[in-house]
């Protein structure tokens, strides 16, 4: 990221808007490293956010590709400068930090790293992380360190305003628990009423069938029948619970991995062709992501349990710095406007409020006989 040194309040207020633009406290941390590296025009920059037990929860590094980054091999402990900045709460500004008495070695892979300034971020007086520079890109004077005072100053100005993007980050994600957990409260209710209102009718029809296998076959065979109708209505309530209690792994493997896979499922399991194409797509904000993921798993289960169509397409494509995401099938197409008098029918409520919450939108296309159209926009980080 770095492409020279940047000085003055100019380059001060645009690492600190980029902090603030973020609200998922991974893109802040990448931010904050960023930021750091390329104010300060260093070669690498780090942050780590420490665990209880003497590592790290996280770890952000900048300047070091991904091959490097894997070689390394695990995230380091807390000891040496690290431990340093973590316990005592003191910044650290070094002409080789090879030769301090508390240096103890890194990894093969490891790149050599000489000079080195590190902070400690403070939120109050809890010591919530530890941001460090190493080789600035200058000049060093003879047996000096090539971070100056007014360097460690602006880092120290960056460091305050980590602690306090890194805070709001952390509560914007506990916000959001508690909000994911509210809504499984909710789909845990709706699917006790749901299964259960099944169930009981399912058991009821049981025993009729029962009663009546000796004295009428008949109608025996049709309760029979009403049975496996109720099993297998059950049985799509469960499912579609399961589906929305347990989102996929958009951490480990991004949305268009997570998608793909979910339509290469639908379509091994359903008569109509399923299909997906992602085009020039870029990661997004997680929120955005997971929000666009559970809104095309409502457009496709619309689409396949509804719609009867022979085929469904998914798109995702990038627009501008945010993207698109479209569902579109041939099925049998409804009234848009009757649809909305109707309320929560086919979750259009639920995938409008899920694209509202990210600042995106969602547009509708439908008619009867003509199949339906579902496009959800969001801006991107």
């Amino acid at each position: 990221m770095s492409q020279g040194p940047r000085s003055g309040l100019a380059a001060v207020s645009s690492a600190l808007l980029a902090m603030s633009r973020h609200l998922e406290v991974r893109d802040v941390l990448k931010t904050i490293v960023a930021s750091a590296r390329d104010l300060l025009d260093a070669q690498y920059a780090a942050l780590g956010v420490p665990d209880d037990h003497g590592g790290f929860a996280q770890f952000v590094v900048d300047g070091v590709s991904d091959e490097q980054w894997k070689a390394i091999g695990p995230l380091p402990r807390q000891h040496g400068i690290l431990a340093a900045m973590l316990h005592e709460a003191t910044p650290e500004r070094l002409a080789d930090v090879r030769k301090d008495p508390r240096f103890e070695g890194w990894p093969s892979s490891h790149p050599e790293m000489s000079d080195f300034l590190g902070l400690p971020i403070r939120d109050g007086d809890e010591v919530i992380g530890a941001l460090f520079l190493a080789n600035k890109n200058c000049e060093k004077p003879e047996g000096g360190c090539g971070f100056t005072e007014e360097d460690e100053e602006l880092l120290s100005i960056l460091a305050q305003h980590a602690a306090i993007a890194l805070t709001n980050a952390r509560l914007y994600e506990r916000s959001r628990e508690l909000t994911i957990a509210e809504e499984r409260s909710r789909l845990a209710h709706e699917l006790h009423d749901a299964v259960s209102q099944k169930l009981f009718s399912l058991r009821l029809t049981a025993q009729a069938a029962a009663a009546l296998v000796d004295r009428d076959p008949s109608r025996a065979k049709g309760e029979l029948q009403q049975v496996a109708v109720l099993a297998a209505e059950a049985a799509d309530e469960l499912r579609a619970a399961v589906v929305e209690l347990r989102p996929a792994a958009l951490d480990e493997d991004g949305l268009t991995a997570t998608l793909r896979t979910h339509v290469q499922v639908l379509d091994r399991a359903h008569t109509a062709r399923v299909t997906f194409t992602a085009r020039s797509f870029r990661a997004l904000p997680a929120a955005q992501e997971e929000a666009m993921l559970r809104v095309a798993q409502e457009a496709l289960h619309n689409a396949l349990r509804h719609s009867g169509a022979e085929h469904v397409d998914v798109t995702l494509e990038r627009r501008g710095s945010g993207a698109v995401l479209r569902v579109t099938d041939d099925g049998s197409g409804f009234e848009p406007t009757a649809i909305r008098r109707a309320g929560r029918h086919l979750g259009l409520v639920s995938m409008r409020d899920r694209t509202s919450g990210v600042g995106g939108t969602l547009t509708v296309e439908s008619a009867p006989g003509k199949g339906t159209t579902i496009e959800m926009e969001v801006p991107g980080g």
